[in-house]
């Protein structure tokens, strides 16, 4: 059921269906959600430690009574310049201390973050601002060559609803817009700025889908589920006072930010470092620096990291787990990581729409190198079915359908796909396909839509993908289709490679080594510099295709 839109200022779930009722008291009295929000976490830690660092940005570092007070200036800035409960205000910030002021700043507000990539332009960007009616959107002033200050103006004159845009970093004096500066450092009494009463069941922000295609979906998550999901893969991870949280991946992606990220490192008393570049070097200078304990990157950086390490000097020898999510991490990959690193493999599967899966620290290493983990919390229902909805027994591969404590049941502002992304009885289907162990581990095997149908012979390209990688002149791959005329569909693999890339020959000897069925070797090959990325940080599959279209990179057959 979906509730009417509420009155401004008050965030009771709406224009998103809601948990049942009897699901909601289940989870409560089981101690998964509880009555705290987000705002008051920087208060809260910062009476239990006050002197203990809470956040380092290059040289700069903040206490958490530094970073309490710092939230509290901007938060009463925030509220001098009209933004009031309810309000939703698009964030398009890179890795940077300001993005986590703000962030709290504006939970304190009652306020609701939408988090937007640093990739996004005028076409997502618009997007979102229709879809949330949003009053504020804060940016830097240019990253990675971008002056993003000329993307908001043109946003802004396209939604009157979008009154303030803030700039960390300069502007114009006849600009209109608000510098971050300005708010930390204005002066607003306590007594003008009186805290909303927020209730935990209330909306704490929008994350983005992961899609590949199309516009973002927008997915809303309230301050008991996902403060739950944080504190549950904290807990998973053993995060406590003396944890290191390196932030390499964008900050607006849930996984860096929750899972358990930048807030589970909060909340257990840790402290977050922000890397402004996902560079291994950048990285490995920053764990030896500040004594990095736990950081998280995705599967393409793994086999870059490996190399990095093989001629740097840099002591990574304070770093104890290595999270690895986002997408599938081959296992021949994974089987590298702890004896080169030294270090542990911790594997992440999860989705901004909720369910979150981890290896244990404890798992044996045929686990944690062979699965994408297990459910964080006892509450997680899945169920792994083909294609008529049919349960599948254990070992068999299906598509994962979920529902839990932290897992969305229907996004935000989108009637037209609740009505297809979930089952009547509340069940999110994820589009994963996975086979379960007994264990209840997970294997990701692919995505639904993502195989090649060659011929009538169904290639998962993951699985190619994953085989490819075990090349030692591979550093990253991606297979997809192209229209053929015989076979209905042939496979292409895009390969980024340390020199010269290995002839189709080669790869079919290759992978007919490793037991690979015939039909599964690409048809061509085809050499690239970098794979595309979406705003998302996916791989660009739709750019692949039209790259081959168009006939570019090189390429053989």
């Amino acid at each position: 059921m979906t509730n009417p839109r509420p009155a401004p200022g008050t965030l009771q779930p709406a224009d998103w269906p809601d948990w049942p009722e009897a699901a909601q008291q289940r989870y409560r009295a089981a101690g998964y959600w509880k009555e705290e929000v987000f705002g008051a976490l920087p208060a809260t830690q910062a009476i239990e430690r006050p002197n203990d660092i809470a956040l380092v940005d290059g040289h700069r570092r903040w206490t958490y009574s530094a970073l309490e007070a710092e939230v509290g200036a901007v938060y009463r800035a925030l509220y001098r310049l009209g933004l009031r409960k309810g309000d939703r205000v698009i964030v398009q910030l890179p890795n940077c201390a300001e993005f986590v002021t703000t962030w709290f700043a504006l939970q304190r507000l009652g306020a609701v973050p939408v988090h937007a990539m640093p990739g996004h332009r005028r076409y997502e960007i618009s997007h979102l601002a229709t879809v949330t009616e949003a009053v504020a959107y804060v940016i830097p002033d240019r990253h990675a060559r971008f002056d993003h200050r000329e993307l908001a103006i043109d946003v802004r004159a396209a939604h009157p609803s979008l009154r303030h845009v803030i700039v960390v970093g300069e502007v114009a004096s006849d600009s209109g817009f608000t510098t971050y500066e300005e708010l930390r450092s204005s002066k607003v009494p306590e007594a003008e700025a009186p805290r909303p009463d927020v209730a935990a069941s209330e909306l704490a922000l929008l994350l983005l889908s992961g899609g590949t295609t199309g516009t973002p979906k927008l997915i809303p998550r309230t301050h008991q589920d996902y403060l739950y999901n944080a504190r549950a893969a904290a807990e998973a991870c053993e995060m406590g006072p003396d944890t290191v949280y390196l932030a390499i991946l964008p900050i607006a992606f849930n996984f860096t930010m929750s899972c358990p990220g930048i807030l589970g490192t909060l909340q257990a008393g840790g402290r977050v470092v922000i890397a402004p570049s996902p560079s291994p070097s950048t990285a490995f200078e920053l764990i030896e620096r500040e004594r990095v304990t736990i950081t998280a990157v995705n599967p393409s950086l793994v086999p870059y990291w490996l190399t990095e390490f093989e001629t740097s000097e840099a002591d990574l020898s304070s770093l104890q787990v290595l999270q690895v999510g986002g997408a599938r991490l081959a296992d021949d990959l994974a089987r590298r990581v702890s004896p080169t690193l030294g270090c542990r493999l911790q594997q992440v599967f999860g989705m901004a729409e909720g369910l979150l899966n981890l290896t244990a620290l404890d798992d044996p290493e045929d686990l944690v190198c062979s699965t994408q983990g297990h459910p964080v919390s006892p509450a997680d229902e899945v169920i792994i079915v083909d294609g008529t909805d049919r349960q599948v027994p254990d070992g068999e591969v299906g598509e994962l359908l979920t529902r839990g404590p932290y897992t969305l049941r229907g996004y935000y502002r989108s009637p037209e796909h609740n009505t297809t992304h979930f089952t009547e009885d509340g069940f999110y289907r994820t589009g994963d396909l996975v086979r379960r162990l007994p264990s209840g581990h997970l294997n990701v095997v692919g995505r639904v839509k993502d195989q090649i149908n060659r011929g009538g012979e169904k290639i998962a390209a993951t699985e190619v993908e994953d085989h490819l990688l075990a090349h030692p002149d591979i550093l990253a791959v991606a297979m997809v289709p192209a229209t053929d005329i015989a076979l209905g569909e042939r496979s292409v693999a895009f390969v980024v490679c340390r020199g010269e890339e290995p002839t189709p020959r080669e790869l079919a000897a290759f992978l007919r080594d490793r037991g690979l069925a015939p039909y599964k070797t690409p048809d061509s090959v085809r050499k690239i510099a970098h794979l595309p990325l979406t705003p998302v940080g996916k791989t660009d599959k739709k750019a692949l295709r039209a790259l081959f279209e168009n006939g570019s990179s090189s390429q053989t057959q």
